[in-house]
């Protein structure tokens, strides 16, 4: 957790996807992830570029508003990001995008995983439910104390 909390803190134009699983009200959790990833940006001062539909947008996306996770490199060089953290993605959907982006670009990534995580990622974090999103949000104020931020 450091470590992606470091990585946030210390690249440019840090950015967090959130996916459906967050974005969408559908349980209390949910609706709660959703606090905790504003949080999450607002303590590593990252921009949220949302994830919430997983159909191509043909011919054209604007990745300053979404990510089209069939191409998330071009979000990501848009954007000139070079962090980002995954979370509330359906897997299958991570899987991909994340082999794109580490194949095409020179993004560091951080899958933020409520299963098994995501191997593709550079920093997967498994198992991340509430308690280790509040957990993972006083680690990285801890981190940015230490960077002198």
């Amino acid at each position: 957790m450091r470590e992606a909390a470091k990585a946030m803190l210390t690249r440019e134009n840090p950015t967090i996807f959130p996916g459906p699983q967050v974005l969408y009200a559908w349980n209390e959790e949910a609706k709660e992830k959703a606090r905790l990833v504003k949080k999450m940006a607002e303590v590593l001062g990252a921009k949220i570029i949302p994830m919430y539909d997983y159909r191509p947008k043909y011919p054209k996306i604007n990745p300053a508003v979404e990510i089209n996770p069939n191409h998330p490199n071009l979000t990501i060089w848009h954007n000139n990001i070079k962090a980002c953290i995954f979370i509330g993605v359906h897997c299958h959907y991570a899987n991909v995008a994340l082999k794109i982006i580490r194949a095409e670009t020179d993004c560091f990534t951080i899958a933020m995983c409520g299963m098994d995580g995501h191997e593709d990622a550079m920093i997967t974090l498994r198992d991340q439910h509430l308690e280790e999103l509040e957990r993972f949000i006083k680690i990285a104020q801890e981190v940015k104390k230490g960077l002198g931020k």
